[in-house]
């Protein structure tokens, strides 16, 4: 098919049940290299991110060998996110629209619903994490505020509901200019962040009279223990960035080029997490010296400096950062999604008020005060994600190698990607046999040691196992694989 029809958006008969303007294939491409740029940093420059690099230190790796485990993992996110990225800027569509090609058009709401549940609960935990900072301003500003904090309804104080729903409605207003504010919003985030962290990093390096030092680790371990823990820190990393790298395409499809996705990519993981990195590793080495133990949360460190202007605009910058990061990893791609269920009913704002308003009633306050929750039900719907990502890659660079039939995305019982009624059953075995294996990995105590691993081998495991049933298949028929040009 020539992409500049694509481009231009034209889909010829398509199906109510599957077509609307936000679905279809972008038709302005104007997400520069910075705009990619952009976008990562707001995923990456978070509390959340923050809190996750530094954390890598209790694993009993020292700064440096964290450092390098997180440019490794982020070189592999990249090399991930350039293949389900470059395929949504040649075809211009969204990721719920591209996992149709290998689940069946309607089958591809199954690993879209699967993508936006998960979205849900995080959009509302890193709200209420940002709360948090907007609480901790009010009391600076109001102290009378704290005789509220024992009002609670639904376990979450007075304080904390208006923190809370202040946060809720600001990132809606944002979000509700569209695809091209979220852009400029973006440019904006990542920047503002650097700034901040360059002045923590002065802050604490002058606190700890220079003497910051990246090469000790607060738990001791073996030799051989430190080096199953590398590997388990590459492996997280991964599985961090698991969930954008499956719906880049919702961003990189206003891309213009293969080209400009690719180094927007690159900018955005291995330079731009490596220097955020970086200083998260610093800064809690710092901490260290400073504290006497490491403080991997960059908002209750800030809350040390005595200066209450300090205070402020730091909290309101990881306030921003947060706000970023949540709307494109977790309410971009949930309004599409939910756009896919149907999408002569839902659009892609109505998509994302859905999101909000789920947002509220799965009360993530109380979710983020359950580790067990936190770990057995994210964690296990995180398991997911891996053959969810398996089956898409293989089936459109090996199966299909990379010739789609855009139009017939949006089309029904005529269409290439009907398969049995809209779904590909082969796609549904070879997942079914992934999530057997990766969920188990990931949740059950005994295999703890390799919980960490849960995601690689689930896209291993099911790539095989598609790749298998579907060639398998073709040469018995001696025909080509339905979908194939």
């Amino acid at each position: 098919m020539d992409l500049n029809e694509v481009f231009k958006g034209t889909i010829n008969e398509p199906s109510h049940r599957l077509y609307n303007e936000d679905l279809a294939p972008a038709k302005e491409r104007r997400w520069t290299t910075y705009s990619l740029l952009s976008m990562w940093m707001s995923d990456v420059h978070s509390i959340g991110t923050y809190t996750f690099a530094a954390g890598l230190f209790f694993l009993g790796l020292t700064g440096w060998e964290v450092l390098v485990a997180e440019v490794i993992g982020a070189i592999v996110v990249m090399y991930l996110a350039n293949l389900t990225g470059s395929a949504g800027t040649k075809l211009g569509v969204p990721y719920p629209v591209l996992s149709r090609i290998s689940f069946g058009v309607f089958g591809g709401n199954v690993p879209a619903l699967i993508r936006g549940f998960i979205a849900i609960f995080w959009y509302g935990i890193q709200t209420y994490l940002s709360s948090v900072a907007v609480v901790a301003i009010l009391l600076l500003i109001f102290p009378d505020m704290k005789s509220m904090m024992g009002y609670t309804f639904l376990g979450l104080s007075l304080p904390g509901w208006i923190g809370f729903l202040f946060l809720w409605l600001l990132q809606f207003i944002v979000f509700n200019y569209g695809m091209e504010f979220i852009r400029k919003f973006d440019n904006f985030c990542g920047p503002a962040v650097y700034i901040m962290m360059l002045v923590l990093i002065i802050w604490i390096a002058v606190k700890a009279g220079g003497k910051i030092n990246i090469g000790v680790s607060p738990v001791k371990i073996s030799s051989g223990q430190a080096i199953v823990q590398f590997f388990s820190a590459i492996s997280l990393v991964i599985a961090y960035f698991s969930t954008i790298i499956l719906n880049v395409s919702d961003f990189t499809r206003f891309s213009p080029s293969v080209k400009i996705t690719k180094r927007g990519n690159f900018w955005g993981l291995p330079v731009n997490f490596t220097a955020f990195s970086l200083a998260s590793v610093v800064i809690t080495a710092g901490t260290i010296t400073v504290f006497g133990k490491a403080i991997t949360d960059p908002v209750l460190l800030i809350q040390r400096v005595s200066n209450p202007f300090f205070l402020i605009v730091g909290a309101i910058v990881f306030i921003i950062a947060t706000m970023g990061v949540n709307i494109v990893a977790n309410l971009v791609s949930p309004a599409y999604d939910f756009a896919n269920v149907a999408p002569k009913h839902i659009n892609f704002r109505r998509g994302a008020m859905i999101t909000s308003i789920l947002s509220i009633v799965v009360m993530p306050w109380q979710i983020y005060s359950n580790p067990v929750a936190v770990n057995y039900f994210l964690g296990g719907l995180g398991a997911f994600l891996g053959p969810i990502f398996a089956i898409i890659i293989v089936d459109y660079y090996l199966i299909k190698r990379g010739k789609i039939d855009v139009q017939a995305l949006y089309q029904e019982s005529k269409s290439k990607y009907w398969y049995q009624k809209g779904y590909h059953m082969k796609a549904f075995i070879a997942f079914i046999i992934g999530i057997i294996i990766t969920v188990p990995l990931a949740l059950v105590p005994v295999f703890s040691a390799v919980a960490a691993f849960s995601w690689p081998i689930g896209v291993a495991i099911t790539g095989i196992v598609y790749g298998v049933i579907v060639r398998s298949e073709s040469l018995t028929a001696g025909v080509e694989v339905s979908g194939a040009e």
